[in-house]
């Protein structure tokens, strides 16, 4: 028995450093960040700032490749069925522990199939209305939509998405007589909002930044608990309707069983990246706050994230399949 433990434990040290030295190594080529959304969002953006960056950081390029459809789900499963070896990513959202409350059969576990490396940030939802409403605060706002003074209908890119369940949060939690009107996409809802087709968007922060800059929209509120430093004199919801919370973020995830030492060498250059001036300069411009966690933090984080949404799908109504 002695001799059997013992050469169990040789051949667990020489599997540990086998996989030191492959990490050590690694990366000997280009990596993949899979974006599952499509080019220009909020996610594309970021993912990009984060690529070139690694590309520095690990020797090798780092290639963005834009894989959108199903709500994040076909460019999450392709990451999840590619070699563990660290040569694929995933740029992962809140969208992604958010599916499996919508999606029936998904083809893959976002907490099995995936192993986490790092969250990169979190993400407010502005809600922005149109400029032709007759309110300019929140507390306007929430007495407009509660008294049903007029029609408020507000857009979202889709049944389920974070703009979704942010207005039916806000919609109940206000007592107001809001409408859900969903679109095929972000950009067709703000252009409806410009428009004055619809009254009000929940919308990822960095999507109508120049909008709001502009005064094509009024910025009302920010869905995060606290204020947003990119727009420190608007409200959080949460001011006016105590309770009130919807943090968006992203981060990468690669596939399951992706050696350690590999996670962590991603983990640790993003962490590094995540510190950096220039990029908490340009996350900040789009109203993002740079985390930068532990493989063991954003696993833990996105366990906990899942009934979370859970809860807020439940409370919506929201299906897709």
């Amino acid at each position: 028995m002695k001799s059997l433990w013992k050469k169990s434990l040789i051949f667990a040290s020489l599997l540990g450093a086998v996989a030191t030295a492959s990490a050590q190594q690694w990366p000997s080529k280009s990596l993949t960040l899979i974006v599952p959304f499509g080019a220009g969002g909020s996610t594309d953006i970021t993912a990009r700032l984060l690529a070139d960056k690694l590309q520095g950081e690990l020797g090798q390029p780092v290639v963005v490749d834009n894989r959108g459809g199903a709500g994040g789900n076909i460019g999450a499963a392709v990451v999840a069925r590619a070699a563990s070896d660290g040569y694929t990513l995933l740029m992962a959202t809140s969208t992604h522990v958010t599916n499996p409350s919508l999606y029936k059969n998904l083809s893959y576990d976002v907490l099995k199939d995936l192993t986490a490396v790092s969250q990169t940030a979190f993400i407010p939802n502005m809600l922005v209305v149109n400029r032709e409403l007759p309110v300019n605060t929140l507390p306007e706002f929430v007495e407009y939509v509660k008294a049903n003074k007029g029609p408020v209908n507000y857009g979202s890119s889709g049944n389920g998405t974070s703009q979704h369940l942010a207005g039916s949060l806000f919609n109940n939690m206000a007592k107001g007589q809001m409408v859900h009107v969903p679109y095929k996409g972000g950009g067709a809802a703000q252009l409806d909002l410009l428009a004055g087709q619809i009254q009000a968007y929940f919308a990822p922060l960095a999507e109508v930044t120049s909008y709001i800059d502009s005064g094509k929209v009024k910025a009302i509120a920010v869905t995060t608990k606290e204020r947003t430093p990119r727009y420190p004199n608007v409200q959080a919801v949460s001011e006016v309707l105590p309770g009130y919370e919807l943090a968006l973020w992203n981060g990468i995830l690669a596939p399951a069983h992706t050696p350690a030492p590999i996670v962590e060498k991603i983990s640790a250059a993003l962490r590094k990246i995540l510190k950096d001036p220039e990029v908490q300069k340009k996350l900040a411009e789009q109203g993002s706050v740079p985390v930068g966690s532990t493989p063991e933090e954003f696993k833990q984080f996105m366990i906990s994230e899942v009934p979370t949404w859970a809860r807020l799908v439940k409370l919506s109504g929201a299906s897709v399949d």
